[in-house]
């Protein structure tokens, strides 16, 4: 090295220490946001803020005028009036890399498994750009989940965004656990996000298990976590699953769920004093679950695909929900899970008649096709005329259809029902449908 350039670099690393750090003063604690002048940091930026307890991070999540709007990453205690707020250059990037097959991140990607460090790839992107939507690969495979009631009537193609609509307590976590042991996937990516602490470790370790650990990466933001932790940890449970998309491998994204995504943007958006618009939600809302969801599909030439699944949760099983019309309208299909169902003992608990794959068509034979219509045909004449049945006031030789319908229901029952152990490979799915639709007239 010339001894000009140790010159120069040595004049920049005076300059660098000469630089006094920027500082500001906290000036009002409004609900989940705390109020700071002084300091000028970009939205997302961070700064450091002390306590009594030391310093804590905080992101900026709005501003007006010179104020700025800070929101803890975490739990604080001890913020004193006027206390000191300085810019931080934290700015940490998630390890990237294929060994976090088989870990457990936060939604900061630190390790929460105990099990070391995660090294990254120095070659990994870190801000994925939207994808030309000419530049996608069309949907023109289906990708097997291992569970026989979607692989037989709502087929999945590989790079579709499908809903999973449920009530609280009626098997959607044991559902996905059953789809990430039963996947052709190459990579397994859950996010369970606002879940309940003693809800994650039971995940991971009952019903995800060992085996379906190992090419899994979960990502777990709990409810207890501060709301921007919460909105972070989906946003990186789909930039790991854009990485691994990225090295040409088929993944299967599940998010769970992302009704807390949405809650906790709406926490933030009205600690900052964005006005709501539907019911409570404020329109920043609705503008981030499209740019959340538009993320998986397909990639282009060379990359691999992001099948997701979306759990949303309908409060008092309202499928009318916000944010469960809004997210029926940008996915590529729902499945709807029945509360009665559950409590009839039937697991899955899918409602078949209420369900839809909207790129089925494209991904399976015509005959698959009619075998699936048809054994909705049957369901549907049940189900509309249950109320008559169960109370005796149907006679029979009305309606052919439906006195079909009666004598197939416990064998329709029967093809919809899998136990949490049981994994069926598509084509056993197709194979058990054709032999029931061949009873069919």
């Amino acid at each position: 090295m010339s001894s000009l350039t140790e010159s120069i670099l040595k004049a920049q690393r005076l300059v660098k220490d000469a630089t006094p750090e920027v500082s500001g003063r906290l000036t009002k604690v409004n609900g989940l946001t705390l109020e700071a002048v002084g300091v000028s940091v970009p939205l997302g930026g961070h700064c450091r803020i002390q306590t009594l307890n030391g310093e804590v991070d905080a992101e900026v999540v709005g501003f007006e005028n010179d104020k700025i709007f800070l929101m803890p990453t975490d739990q604080v205690d001890g913020i004193v009036p006027r206390g000191r707020v300085t810019t931080s250059s934290r700015g940490q990037k998630l390890p990237l890399s294929l060994e976090l097959l088989g870990r457990v991140i936060d939604p900061s990607g630190t390790p929460l498994d105990g099990l070391g460090p995660i090294e990254a790839d120095p070659g990994a992107t870190h801000k994925t750009k939207p994808i030309n939507p000419l530049s996608r690969r069309p949907i023109k495979s289906s990708i097997d989940v291992g569970v026989k009631a979607i692989n037989g009537i709502l087929t999945v193609g590989q790079g579709q965004r499908m809903g999973l609509f449920a009530g609280s307590g009626v098997g959607k976590s044991v559902l996905l656990g059953m789809m990430t042991k039963g996947t052709t996937a190459d990579v397994v990516v859950v996010g369970l996000i606002g879940e309940r602490g003693r809800e994650v470790k039971e995940f991971i370790d009952e019903i995800l298990g060992e085996e379906g650990r190992q090419r899994a990466v979960v990502v777990a933001a709990p409810a207890d976590m501060a709301p921007i932790r919460r909105l972070k940890g989906c946003e990186t449970a789909t930039q790991v699953a854009e990485y691994f998309r990225d090295q040409g491998l088929n993944v299967l994204l599940l998010i769970d769920s992302i009704t807390r995504y949405a809650q906790a943007q709406r926490e933030i958006a009205l600690a900052i004093g964005e006005p709501p618009a539907t019911k409570g939600y404020p329109a920043s809302v609705f503008a981030k679950l499209p740019a959340l969801v538009e993320r998986a599909g397909n990639g282009g030439e060379g990359q691999g695909s992001i099948t997701a699944f979306y759990t949303v949760l309908s409060e008092g099983d309202d499928l009318q929900d916000p944010i469960a019309d809004a997210s029926r309208a940008i996915l590529d299909g729902h499945i709807v899970l029945s509360r009665d169902l559950a409590d009839a003992g039937h697991y899955p608990a899918i409602d078949v008649t209420k369900s839809i794959s909207r790129v089925m068509p494209q991904v399976t034979s015509q005959q698959h096709m009619q075998m699936a219509l048809k054994f909705k045909k049957y369901l549907s004449a049940y189900e509309q005329n249950k109320d008559l049945i169960s109370i005796g006031a149907y006679a029979s030789g009305s309606n052919p259809v439906v006195d079909k319908a009666i004598q197939l229901k416990p064998v329709i029952d029967a093809y919809l029902q899998q136990t949490m152990s049981e994994i069926y490979p598509y084509d056993q799915s197709l194979m058990q449908l054709q032999a029931l639709t061949n009873e069919m007239p």
